[in-house]
């Protein structure tokens, strides 16, 4: 008996470092979007046009998605994202990317994908936290620039814009047969139980302290894309 109590409490031990690395993790890789994002406004003439942000239904991030390597594979890579609500930009829903062929990148140290939601049918496929890139949402490479080009068609029926920025480079990169599902282990461990995607991106859930930084970068990028009308 003594034995069983002696396992259990170690168990538990574990139990609960477990779930506070898995917090760390989360909020390092909420202040890591964050500044993937200011990194990006900070240099406007090759990062986002102005106006995709002022289109955008959400941003969502995913920093350090590959670590190197030679054929690119998305591999359990983790994002961040927020939607716009009747009050603001929403607290931070988690995901995961697998899978995707993106092509050779050969000798890169670190890629952060950048995601950007355009619609209603690009938001439900989100909310429904499982669908894949290029089959059930609709997806193309981001115009690039302080402004888009009138005669592009990246609003016309484009549910997801996709960016990668590798070595300080950013370009619209072509995302196909990459699957996204809800992370549930970083949505308990910031919020402490299970809330539904929904909830969470329709602005029903309190926004936690852990990402004022990618909020702010958010808001920043949207200021700056209003105010430059």
């Amino acid at each position: 008996m003594k034995k069983i109590w002696i396992l259990l409490a170690l168990l538990s031990l574990t139990g609960t470092g477990f779930a506070a690395s898995n917090r760390e993790a989360t909020d390092n890789r909420l202040d890591h979007a964050g500044r993937v994002l200011q990194a990006i406004m900070a240099a406007p003439d090759k990062g986002i046009p102005e106006e995709v942000l002022q289109h955008a239904k959400c941003i969502a991030v995913v920093p350090d998605l590959l670590k190197g390597g030679f054929v690119f594979g998305a591999e359990n890579g983790r994002g961040v994202a927020t939607c716009r609500t009747k009050t603001g930009w929403s607290a931070p829903s988690f995901f995961a990317i697998t899978g995707g062929s993106w092509g050779l990148q050969i000798g890169v140290e670190g890629i952060d994908l950048v995601l950007i939601i355009q619609n209603d049918r690009g938001l439900a496929q989100l909310i429904g936290s499982k669908f894949e890139i290029g089959g059930d949402a609709s997806a193309a490479a981001g115009p690039v620039g302080r402004h888009a080009s009138a005669d592009t068609d990246w609003k016309m029926n484009t549910e997801i814009l996709t960016y990668s920025r590798a070595k300080g480079i950013f370009a619209g990169l072509t995302l196909t047969g990459a699957a996204i599902r809800r992370d549930d282990d970083s949505t308990e461990a910031i919020y402490g139980r299970d809330i539904s995607t929904a909830h969470i991106l329709g602005g029903e859930v309190a926004i936690p302290k852990a990402a004022d930084q990618f909020l702010a970068a958010v808001k920043n990028a949207q200021a700056k894309s209003i105010a430059a009308k």
